[in-house]
């Protein structure tokens, strides 16, 4: 019962609680699992939480007028007897009302206020259109009307094989669901422990990276400059495709970059809205000859680096034009992403570390960078054989 405050539970102590815009849970001192709820609109229900065989349940015990103190203090001690000895206390009657198991809210609402006061807050934008995709298009139609206590296991196995021909977007669906589980628990909204997603395997994804090797690079810039010349493909979108090789950024962070984020003189470019949090990416020579292209060119009045084709706004994104880019370079397998895979991929075969790979890349936890440890030890056999084979050769020529 972490995140929530402790009280001695009376009469005049329940009826000074505050109430705010939120459901708040306080719980007894003295009789430990019995607790009350204060909910927004003022009214106060009596409740206990205990856990069983490894279960958390939590169960309603009456509203605050309709059961005394003393009355809720008794039926609390009564339920977590009961429940620890096996049974089912929602039978158990007593004179102004009926035990209820506490379901809590349903997932709609638990959902709304996540995407609120948690994801507004402390996520990128980005991430926000991600999350809230994948609520409204598998998560809210599946299970929105239902109360986070009535969703077992089983009914989350179901969505994600409902999702089953397409792994990733079954795995990020538990994912969603089951973090939205834990900051409801943090919240004191759902029982803990209760989480459903917790045992859910998710699936096997094939492997998604995709390196480009020189050659691809070169058919890849060789197609951006004709596609531009027949007049195919707008100068800033070319401009965002070399962006995000020279520099590894992801798609969002080039698309919705600012004049003002651009320090031609510290040759840096700072993100304020980067998935990991505000960040500076330092600017090569010919990134910085991009951008100074593109300033030469742009509207005094348009705050955005990468214009749309008429220069009023930000262009509002580049799947469009990858696709005739990717099969004028033989590159159909191709992802937008793979371009930042490939920048990691260069910088380790040029020797660079994986800690320097993840500030290049913006990563904030070292586990994100290891999906390159295996370019990384490719690198050490291919100097490894170099080395040998250097050695070798002066062997072989001293025995001679």
């Amino acid at each position: 019962m972490k995140d929530m405050e402790k009280i001695n539970i009376s009469r005049k102590v329940v009826e000074g609680l505050p109430v705010s815009g939120r459901e708040a849970v306080y719980w007894d001192r003295e009789l430990s699992g019995f607790g009350v709820r204060v909910y927004p609109t003022g009214s106060r229900m009596y409740l206990v939480q205990t856990r069983s065989k490894g279960k958390s349940r939590r169960i309603t015990i009456g509203r605050h007028g309709l059961v005394s103190v003393d009355q809720a203090r008794i039926e609390a001690a009564r339920v977590i007897a009961t429940i620890k000895a096996g049974g089912n206390p929602v039978p158990f009657k007593h004179g102004n009302g009926t035990l209820q198991e506490d379901m809590g809210p349903t997932v709609a609402e638990v959902a709304e206020r996540f995407m609120r006061e948690h994801v507004q807050v402390r996520c990128g934008s980005a991430t926000e259109v991600k999350y809230r995709h994948l609520l409204d298009r598998h998560i809210l139609p599946a299970l929105g009307t239902l109360r986070l206590g009535e969703i077992g296991r089983e009914q989350v196995a179901s969505l994600q094989y409902r999702l089953h021909e397409t792994p990733h977007a079954a795995n990020q669906v538990v994912t969603l669901l089951s973090h939205l589980y834990r900051t409801a628990e943090g919240w004191g909204i759902t029982t803990e422990g209760g989480n459903p997603c917790r045992f859910v395997r998710k699936y096997p994804e094939p492997g998604r990276e995709r390196f480009l090797s020189e050659e691809e690079f070169q058919n890849l810039g060789r197609a951006l400059d004709e596609l531009e010349a027949e007049g195919k493909l707008c100068p800033t979108a070319v401009a965002a495709f070399h962006l995000l090789m020279l520099t590894g950024c992801r798609r969002n962070e080039i698309l919705t970059l600012r004049w003002e984020d651009v320090d031609f003189e510290a040759g840096e470019i700072r993100l304020k809205d980067a998935k990991t949090g505000p960040r500076p990416v330092a600017l090569s020579p010919s990134a910085i000859s991009i951008l100074k292209f593109l300033r030469g060119d742009a509207r005094p009045d348009n705050p955005w680096v990468i214009a749309s084709r008429r220069g009023t706004t930000r262009l509002a994104g580049l799947s469009r034009y990858w696709g005739p880019v990717r099969e004028r370079a033989g590159l159909k397998d191709v992802r937008i992403h793979d371009l930042r895979h490939s920048f990691a991929s260069r910088a380790l075969a040029l020797g660079e570390s994986l800690p320097m790979i993840g500030k290049l890349l913006g990563h904030r936890k070292m586990q994100t960078t290891a999906r390159y440890a295996h370019l990384a030890q490719d690198s050490v056999k291919e100097a490894a054989e170099r080395v040998a084979e250097s050695l070798r050769a002066d062997l072989a020529g001293g025995s001679g």
